[in-house]
């Protein structure tokens, strides 16, 4: 029998090479780490995983549709480094036989603590006071606060729930959403009453644009948008419109559509708005604990003792 392949197939910028992680993955069977950004295609992908048992998927910029499954046919398992799941065909997995992995909780803490953070910097006008000052201005405004605030939480797993403790914390009054079992009119009114609302939901075909033109008319203007979930989740030119005229009072972003953000794009021009790029949960523990987790359901994957599956093979005539 030949020796088991694992592929890393997008490292890049590179977090695994060389880590604890990487040597117990090693341990497994012949491993392969890629750390340069190739075409962002079918065929690039194909080309790097073909022949491998497992593979683990760092950045979402991989993407794993039906016809990767289709040709990798030695392919059994997609362990997932952290928690979204919107770069992989889930269905097109289970039905080739295919299990699928996560690491949820592993960043909640870090990314609930961005989530705050961006609420603060973008309320109290942060950065561009900093960048006045350091030109010889001395700004004296009016300057937004959380104590006494209303937090609209939509998403109430581990990261959105600890948003919401944090938020109490702080003070707020927080009302929260699920995708589960919240309704139209229950989005909507959280929408109107909040002073800050912070998504924190997966990315799927139903939350797609969850919010758009008409959602965000429903905020106050005084409102603040937080969005370290994806930047899917909110239509792209309505949430740059409401920020440009002036129909909402900021926002803090650490996900956008595309990724990196390109030269010239609107919203890089906007000054009440905090930007960060897609690293909330980039702290060296959260680094350490989730690829060490992405290798242990490896681990367990091979045991016959998955772990952390979001989708599993699906048996024939089920």
């Amino acid at each position: 029998m030949a020796a088991a392949l694992f592929v890393v197939p997008d490292d890049f910028p590179s977090v695994f090479e060389g880590t604890p992680a990487h040597e117990r993955l090693k341990k497994l069977g012949e491993t392969r780490v890629y750390t340069q950004r190739g075409a962002d295609d079918d065929a690039e992908l194909i080309k790097r995983i073909d022949g491998a048992q497992c593979v683990i998927n760092i950045r979402a910029h991989a993407r794993f549709t039906d016809q990767v499954f289709a040709v990798c046919r030695a392919l059994r398992l997609v362990s997932i480094w952290g928690t979204g799941t919107d770069n992989v065909d889930l269905e097109a997995a289970g039905r080739r036989g295919i299990t699928v992995c996560n690491t949820p909780g592993v960043n909640a803490f870090a990314v609930a603590e961005h989530t705050l953070a961006l609420m603060l910097t973008t309320a109290r006008k942060i950065p561009r006071i900093d960048r006045e000052m350091r030109g010889g201005v001395w700004p004296r405004e009016m300057l937004g606060q959380l104590f006494g605030k209303t937090l609209a939480v939509f998403g109430t797993g581990k990261i959105g729930a600890r948003v919401a403790e944090l938020g109490r914390a702080f003070g707020m009054d927080v009302r929260t959403w699920s995708a589960r079992s919240g309704t139209p009119s229950a989005k909507d009114g959280l929408l109107r009453a909040a002073d800050f609302v912070s998504l924190h939901l997966r990315l799927a075909p139903e939350t797609r644009g969850f919010l758009g033109r008409r959602e965000l008319s429903l905020m106050k203007k005084t409102a603040i948008l937080v969005n370290t979930g994806r930047g899917a989740l909110v239509e792209r030119d309505a949430l740059q419109d409401a920020l440009a005229q002036g129909r909402l009072a900021g926002a803090g972003l650490d996900v956008f559509h595309d990724e990196p953000l390109k030269p010239g794009d609107p919203i890089l021009g906007l000054a009440h708005v905090v930007l960060s790029p897609h690293n909330a949960g980039q702290t060296p523990d959260v680094i350490r604990d989730g690829l060490l987790r992405a290798v242990e359901n490896i681990e367990n994957f091979l045991k016959g003792q998955p772990t952390d599956v979001v989708v599993a093979p699906v048996k024939p005539g089920a």
